[in-house]
């Protein structure tokens, strides 16, 4: 499907900043009962319960040639690395600050793609990824001082998937992604269910089950649901707008963590912190800017 319909890719990924947030409230309230192996195992099965049938509705070719597998399951292992420790931060650290933390990845994402790819980055985007970093700290910085390293956890989570955005770039052309997000649900799903399953004989703590209540039970499917259901408005919304249209809008998610960490949890961000989100949105939003403006062809000479 073409690219033509930009505002309603718009809408998609407004959609997918309300719906994010949502799952990461969910997974913050189970953190405390719910060990995180299988927290995680819950999610990426739920992934691999909802697509597939929409695969099989839609006839969405899954089969992939030996490259896109290996990439396939290197991306699955840095998602999983960064949800798990995306719920995990969400243990010690308010949602939004979680989330503003996350948002250094753009930062990351350009730094790699400089120093690793060879990709030609700009001063003016590498003086806005440094005051980017600037920002974040400023949020790290009462988290640390509150709850020590945990707070450092949403650099994990931003690193992770830096790496798995430059993966995915890599599969995109070859790898319809829906296909792609049900293949790593199911890598994701034998992988933990294998950890949880050699844990019988070693018994460690974060791999221990436990049997949830009626009401973990309903929030352990809503999880996996709005999760499953947010990376698929993220994938609807690029398939009608380009990633230039749309990247701006994904900043909305720290307001929308924020007004739902205040409503669930009554947490709102420090004044410190405040301001650091308010730096970290404005240098993100001038990198993706800056990056859509090099990106339009020159003008035609007469």
């Amino acid at each position: 499907m073409s690219a033509d319909r930009p505002l309603l890719g718009i809408l998609l990924m407004i959609g997918f900043c309300a719906v994010a947030p949502m799952g990461d409230s969910i997974a913050k309230l189970l953190g405390a009962t719910i060990p995180l192996i299988q927290l995680l195992t819950v999610r990426f099965t739920a992934q691999v319960v909802f697509l597939f049938p929409i695969i099989w509705w839609t006839g969405t070719r899954v089969a992939m040639s030996p490259r896109a597998l290996r990439l396939t399951v290197l991306r699955t292992i840095l998602q999983i690395i960064g949800i798990g420790a995306m719920f995990l931060s969400l243990r010690y650290l308010p949602l939004a600050d979680a989330v503003a933390i996350a948002f250094v990845m753009p930062f990351i994402m350009l730094a790699l793609g400089k120093f690793f790819l060879g990709e030609d980055v700009g001063p003016r985007r590498l003086t806005a990824c440094t005051v980017g970093f600037v920002g974040t700290l400023l949020v790290v910085q009462p988290s640390f001082a509150t709850v020590g390293a945990p707070a450092l956890l949403p650099l994990v989570v931003a690193v992770s998937f830096a790496g798995y955005m430059l993966v995915t770039r890599q599969i995109s052309k070859e790898a319809d992604p829906l296909a792609l997000q049900a293949v790593s649900g199911v890598f994701a799903t034998v992988g933990l269910v294998g950890l949880l399953i050699a844990n019988v004989g070693l018994d460690l703590p974060v791999l221990r089950l436990v049997t949830p209540d009626l009401r973990e039970i309903l929030l352990l499917i809503g999880a996996g649901f709005l999760g499953t259901f947010a990376h698929l408005l993220m994938t609807w919304s690029l398939r009608f707008a380009p990633s230039t249209v749309v990247a701006p809008i994904q900043y909305l998610e720290i307001p929308f963590a924020t007004a739902i960490g205040w409503l669930v949890f009554q947490d709102l961000p420090n004044g410190l912190a405040s301001i650091g989100i308010a730096i970290t949105m404005a240098a993100g939003l001038y990198i993706v800017l800056r990056e859509r403006a090099m990106a339009r062809p020159a003008p035609a000479q007469a």
